[in-house]
């Protein structure tokens, strides 16, 4: 966890120069919106004025969680192990996506119950799963900490393959519990308020999972400024990895997006090592779940996507690609004010 303490603030001047270049393009001033400053962003991390995205990855971390055994989820964590190897075989939702907006999807194995067979699956195996938080801990300190340094070896190794960036996405079953249970301690709300139907609760289903949510910050008491320690009382494998996902961008100059709930309880954790992380992650969508916006808006981030999404897997994430392709287009290849006869448009107050 060194690494962390190497993480900087982004370039800003980059970003200046960028919103320059916006400027010359023949249109009203800042009329691509967030597109605009999600793009000064990206040209912040990599230290350019001419960024470029056409590298990019899917990150898919897999685990089992132990919560499951208090019955929070319309199916067992069997499900897990299928969709994993569903992913990491191409097969899934996400790879769908993935191959028409041009991004390789990874597959990384941080705590399946079970061993899997499965040649492009990348085992980084902490442990069979999580424990089941609402009688315990979620896992070691060890463990977690040793979670969020895969997440950072992971970008490590993409940073050297050239990729520029990486979309977070999650597989396990029953994670929105612990995620539920992470917000009402970092947004400071009541189970109540942030617990939602993850993949499709009924309401009595619900009312049970917001109990067990309870019951787990009863017994773990996870009152505490330190990310590891609330990881390890009330996280899970999926979250840590997801966790080092965001460091590991910040360290090694790596645009991170933000997925869903899950993904952004995990941006916020990583903001808790180090605040200036923030400047390498982008906001893709408002969750469906609860605690979504409220997660985001604690990291002073904009969705651009607000779809009542909740697939899971990346898979919202991945929607910010095409939009931040055509926000290259129109960087690159529209016509500028110099030569376009085309009066600049001015600032007006």
């Amino acid at each position: 966890m060194d690494r962390v303490n190497k993480i900087l603030p982004t370039e800003k001047k980059y970003a200046l120069l960028a919103q320059e270049h916006w400027d010359s393009v023949a249109k009203p001033l800042r009329s691509f919106g967030v597109l605009e400053d999600f793009w000064n962003k990206i040209a912040a991390v990599q230290q350019t004025a001419t960024p470029d995205i056409s590298s990019r990855a899917v990150v898919v971390m897999c685990a089992d969680n132990g919560v499951v055994d208090e019955g929070v989820t319309q199916t067992d964590r069997s499900v897990t192990r299928i969709c994993a190897e569903a992913i990491a075989c191409g097969k899934s939702n996400i790879n769908a996506l993935a191959q028409i907006y041009k991004a390789k999807v990874i597959a990384v194995d941080i705590g399946i119950a079970e061993d899997l067979q499965c040649e492009n699956l990348i085992n980084r195996k902490n442990a069979y799963s999580s424990d089941n938080i609402a009688i315990g801990t979620a896992m070691s300190r060890e463990n977690a900490v040793r979670a969020v340094e895969v997440g950072m070896d992971i970008v490590r190794d993409l940073a050297e393959q050239r990729v520029k960036l990486i979309v977070t996405g999650e597989m396990g079953i029953g994670n929105t519990t612990p995620t539920s249970a992470l917000s009402s301690v970092l947004l400071g709300l009541s189970p109540e308020v942030v617990t939602g139907r993850g993949a499709g609760l009924s309401s009595e289903m619900l009312d049970h999972k917001i109990d067990v949510v309870k019951r787990a910050i009863a017994v773990n008491s996870p009152f505490s400024d330190d990310p590891t320690e609330l990881i390890s009382k009330l996280g899970s494998y999926e979250i840590a990895g997801m966790t080092g996902l965001f460091l590991g961008g910040a360290v090694y100059g790596v645009t991170v997006v933000i997925d869903g709930v899950i993904s952004a309880v995990s941006a916020v954790l990583a903001s808790m090592y180090s605040d200036d992380c923030k400047d390498y992650m982008l906001a893709s969508h408002v969750s469906a779940e609860p605690a979504g916006k409220g997660l985001l808006e604690k990291l002073g981030l904009k969705a651009i996507i607000n779809g009542g999404l909740r697939l899971g897997e990346g898979t919202g994430g991945i929607l910010l690609l095409p939009l931040l392709d055509g926000a290259a287009s129109i960087y690159y290849n529209s016509h500028k004010f110099e030569n376009s006869g085309i009066e600049r448009y001015t600032e007006l107050k």
